[in-house]
């Protein structure tokens, strides 16, 4: 049986390719400059989840229809209730608001929503996030030597939710964390060049930006500051496809946010064995 090869997952990609572009647009161009009104009217959703439990599929997609909803308290009621019933930030952030995205991007390829209905719920995502921030920041530890890493999107992407999403579990792991979006190689290569960071994260949704990202990785840990810089990537390719991590250079790959963390911190280790 013959390898996989990244061309024939960019076939396989391309009937996607035109979706892909328009994704891209609203998550990297559009949300960032959408902010929402206050919360009023507050509405009584329905919860699928038990008290104490985490969420499950159907509380996603439940999740994902409200955040279309023409109310936009009543998908922010649902959060609510979830956290009064015991669900926790860990679970909210990881089981329901990023596979809500998830669905809201099969919603518009279903044609169950239109372009502007998806720009709304992405918002509405990234508003409660930045709101949940601040509780889930307050379980973290203090910053730990050497704990420094630099987050972006891949040249070429602009997808903003999900790294947003990771640098809120690097900061809770006492991680200092740094963001940059719509950065090119250059970009990246510069700020690398200039400030110290034992780690770079890079998140890539699909095949076609696989060189350049590879290219990109190349000259990061030629040019950084720290010669022994790790790299960590994550997205729906890496996902569907783990053998990429290797194809583009990177030292490890993370399936979420969560288990970003632990896999930097087990490169931290292995680091400071070497040393």
């Amino acid at each position: 049986m013959r390898s996989i090869q990244v061309s024939d997952i960019e076939a396989a990609s391309s009937q996607s390719a035109w979706s892909g572009r328009i994704l891209t647009t609203i998550e990297g161009e559009i949300i960032p400059r959408l902010m929402l009104a206050h919360r009023v009217g507050w509405g009584e959703p329905h919860l699928n989840c038990v008290e104490g439990t985490g969420v499950d599929a159907v509380d996603v997609d439940e999740f994902a229809r409200l955040l279309l909803a023409r109310d936009a308290s009543v998908a922010f009621a649902y959060v609510d209730m979830a956290r009064a019933r015991g669900v926790g930030l860990e679970a909210l952030l990881l089981e329901l608001m990023a596979p809500a995205a998830t669905r809201l991007w099969d919603f518009w390829n279903d044609d169950r929503c239109d372009f502007a209905e998806v720009t709304i719920g992405m918002s509405r995502l990234q508003h409660l996030l930045r709101e949940l921030g601040p509780a889930f920041y307050s379980q973290s530890a203090d910053c730990g030597d050497g704990r420094r890493i630099l987050l972006a999107s891949a040249p070429g992407e602009r997808h903003s939710f999900g790294i947003f999403l990771t640098e809120a579990f690097f900061r809770r792991g006492g991680w200092d964390a740094s963001v940059e979006l719509d950065a090119n190689t250059a970009d990246l290569v510069g700020i690398v060049k200039r400030e110290w960071f034992s780690m770079v994260g890079l998140s890539l949704s699909s095949a076609r930006g696989i060189d350049d990202l590879a290219a990109t990785i190349k000259a990061i840990r030629l040019e950084s500051r720290n010669k022994s810089i790790a790299v960590i990537v994550g997205g729906q390719i890496f996902m569907e496809h783990p053998e990429l991590v290797a194809t583009v250079g990177a030292d490890v790959g993370a399936t979420d946010a969560r288990s970003a963390v632990s896999q930097a911190e087990r490169m931290l280790g292995l680091l400071a064995m070497r040393c």
